[in-house]
This record gives structure tokens, sequence and C-alpha cells, in this order.
């Protein structure tokens, strides 16, 4: 038991895959960020141009 416990605790590929989910989501939370704010902005400027040209 205490041979299998020191295995655990040394083996870390779980771990990769726990970094790779998190950095995941940061970049999917900057991504959808972003969209949503140049989409809010570009609606804005399209708004603007299409009242000026009228």
């Amino acid at each position: 038991m205490p041979e299998t416990l020191r295995r655990l605790w040394l083996e870390d590929s779980g771990q990769d895959i726990a970094e790779y989910a998190v950095m995941l989501a940061v970049i999917l939370v900057l991504v959808v960020g972003t969209i949503r704010l140049i989409g809010s902005n570009a609606n804005n400027v399209f708004s603007n141009v299409a009242s000026a040209l009228q």
C-alpha cells in the first residue's frame, strides 16, 4: 500500500491535462470577451455610418 501511494504521489501525468484545461478556459474567456467588445463597437460604427448616409 505505501508503494502505491508513493507512486501516485510522484506520478504527474494527470496534472498536465488539468493545466491544459485551465489554459483553454482562460483563452476562451479572453476570446469571448474580445468578441463581445468588438461586436458592440462594430455595431455602433455601422449604425453611425448608416445614419450618416441618410
